[in-house]
């Protein structure tokens, strides 16, 4: 599988879905379909508190370029429309550029990823939306994208969150 280039997506009013994190089952869901659309043939996804305090998906798909992992987490960025007449021929389960960005909005997120190409990968942190630290590792070819302390910055959308029983429950219907 090629990569393509990260691009800001000029038509988003027309795509833009209005991408809202309300749950921890929905940002698994979204890192599932993004390491299914890398091509991964390995996703394995880690949990701790229902999601709440912790979710891990590590995969072997095609990874992100250190060039474009910033941009990544950009609304309205994406690798899979450059406009609005690719829609018609998608082939792919997300392609809005936005979910990286609402997750990152709402979560200290870590991410560490690498394409074939390159000799190291890249280490990102980002708290709040907020670029804390990048820095090149040594990992394999793929991604590993941890999702922390969701709703850390919103008190009080943590309130509405269900019980760890419940919400692994709608992670498990995912998975």
């Amino acid at each position: 599988m090629k990569y393509r280039r990260i691009k800001l997506i000029l038509q988003y009013n027309k795509i833009a879905a209005g991408e809202v994190v309300d749950r921890p089952s929905n940002i698994v869901k979204e890192l599932i379909e993004n390491s299914i659309d890398a091509g991964a043939s390995e996703v394995r996804v880690v949990v701790r508190k229902a999601g709440k305090t912790l979710i891990q998906v590590i995969d072997n798909g095609i990874g992100i370029p250190n060039e474009d992992i910033i941009i990544a987490f950009e609304r309205h960025t994406s690798s899979k429309i450059r406009n609005i007449s690719d829609l018609e021929k998608l082939t792919t389960l997300g392609f809005r550029g936005e979910a990286l960005a609402s997750i990152a909005a709402v979560s200290k997120l870590e991410i560490i990823s690498r394409i074939e190409t390159e000799e190291n990968g890249v280490h990102l942190f980002i708290e709040g939306s907020k670029i804390v630290n990048k820095r090149e590792v040594s990992c394999p070819i793929g991604t590993n994208i941890k999702v922390k302390n969701i709703f850390y910055n919103l008190p009080a959308r943590q309130k509405f969150l269900k019980k760890d029983s419940t919400e692994l429950g709608h992670i498990t219907d995912i998975v």
